[in-house]
């Protein structure tokens, strides 16, 4: 392995991909720590930390590739970018002129990339004035800065807002930036870098104990010993290896090429396979029920607070992960629902069965067309209901995690949910996209033996 890394560094294209992309990433985490001028960071972590609302905050900064108890010139990181991407990505599948649009290639693709960008600038903007007013609920901005009367001039809100919406466009173009000239998906590896960088606190609350109290056996005074740190190690590894075989596992489904004949040479004939992903959904249906299910717990606990009901704070409190059992099943059903509702837009079986016609091949025992398309559909909605059934697991093994184990959720979220599947299928992407430069100089790829 330490040879194949040293020959990735000894081809120069490679490796000059490979430092502008860790160039840019170091940028994007600078700019992800470098406060906003008026507010006060610390303060504002410890009013959502009273609020108890800290593994509402670190759920949404999985999305976003920042940290949103410390308010910086990236605060809203790349989520509004992701949500106009989610959004044209639906309309493209329902809505005429974005379908033909998208049927055009290249240049359409382009213009409804434009459309992405244009729509970006407008969430941003409407998400950076909705987050100074939460800024300021919270008491987070410096005294010298307000009025008498407490409240903040037009203008510091009008800067607040448009760098925020800078930060974000910027950040926007550095993944643009990682695709033209770096290497991997640029914005997948600033959702990767914005994870990894929560691992150093985590790995020191992991490992912690064993620093403080030495190599005692079993746990005492809520601080764990070495064999408790030794399970949570092998069932991290046993997570990893789960979400790595789901992820690559595949349905193959035989297909056969038509034969034809060409003067006196006969073409064709050959036997293949269609391959169809368990996982064909990957980490959507994570994303839409997670984000599903931030809504009821910020209406009810907001109207629980503006009318004083015990009741409504009570029903707000069941969508969070406190309240395990109404949480896990709302989350399990939800990715179930999900799962199927992204793999009927974003797959499309008579396209694939006009294509195998196209192509001359046919799957054995099913007729070109119609019978194919419907085949291939039956065989997709029985293996979305394993794919779905895998999800749940991930999604629900932090809260697993942090109820048998009393870890903290910081930990817990490496052991599943959307930070894990972000960073194996981004790590798999970026393996094969080396790889395909190692094989292209008849090297061996870095998963190949030998």
């Amino acid at each position: 392995m330490w040879e194949k890394i040293r020959v990735i560094f000894t081809i120069p294209e490679l490796r000059q991909k490979i430092l502008i992309t860790l160039l840019f990433l170091a940028v994007f985490r600078l700019g992800a720590n470098v406060t906003l001028p008026i507010i006060d960071g610390a303060a504002m972590k410890e009013y959502y930390g009273s609020q108890g609302t800290n593994d509402l905050l670190e759920q949404v900064a999985t999305f976003s590739a920042t940290n949103l108890q410390q308010m910086t010139i990236f605060g809203l990181g790349i989520m509004p970018y992701i949500s106009a991407s989610i959004i044209f990505q639906l309309l493209a599948s329902v809505w005429g002129p974005l379908e033909r649009l998208k049927k055009e290639g290249a240049s359409g693709q382009k213009k409804i990339n434009e459309y992405t960008r244009y729509a970006t600038v407008f969430l941003a903007f409407g998400q950076s004035w909705a987050t100074l007013g939460m800024m300021l609920h919270a008491g987070s901005v410096y005294a010298a800065y307000l009025n008498p009367d407490g409240s903040l001039m037009f203008s510091w809100k009008l800067l607040i807002v448009l760098t925020m919406t800078a930060g974000t466009m910027f950040v926007m173009w550095l993944g643009e930036q990682i695709d033209e000239y770096g290497i991997g998906n640029g914005i997948s590896l600033l959702i990767m870098a914005g994870i990894l960088a929560r691992m150093p606190e985590a790995l020191i609350q992991l490992f912690g104990p064993i620093v403080k109290n030495g190599l005692q056996i079993g746990s005492s005074g809520g601080s764990w010993g070495v064999d408790m740190v030794l399970m949570m190690i092998m069932l991290f590894l046993g997570v990893v290896i789960g979400v790595v075989f789901i992820t690559l596992g595949v349905r193959r489904i035989p297909t056969q090429s038509a034969k034809h004949v060409r003067g006196r040479r006969v073409y064709g004939g050959n036997r293949d396979y269609l391959p169809l992903r368990v996982n064909q959904a990957g980490v959507m249906p994570i994303i839409f029920a997670s984000s599903l299910l931030l809504v009821p717990y910020i209406i009810f606990s907001w109207l629980g607070n503006a009318w004083g009901s015990e009741t409504l704070q009570t029903i707000g409190s069941w969508f969070t992960r406190d309240n395990s059992l109404v949480y896990n099943v709302a989350y399990v059903l939800l990715i179930y629902f999900f799962c199927f509702f992204w793999t009927a837009i974003t797959f499309n079986p008579k396209d694939i069965a006009d294509n195998l016609k196209d192509a001359g091949a046919f799957i054995r025992g099913h007729r070109a067309g119609r019978q194919t398309a419907d085949y291939i559909e039956k065989v997709m909605m029985r293996i979305t209901y394993v794919g779905a059934g895998f999800l749940s697991l991930v999604a629900i093994m932090p809260s697993i995690v942090t109820g048998a184990a009393d870890a903290p959720y910081n930990l817990a979220s490496f052991y599943g949910g959307t930070g894990l599947l972000i960073a194996v299928s981004v790590a798999f992407d970026l393996v094969q996209k080396i790889d395909s430069h190692l094989v292209m100089r008849d090297y061996k790829g870095l998963l190949e033996k030998g």
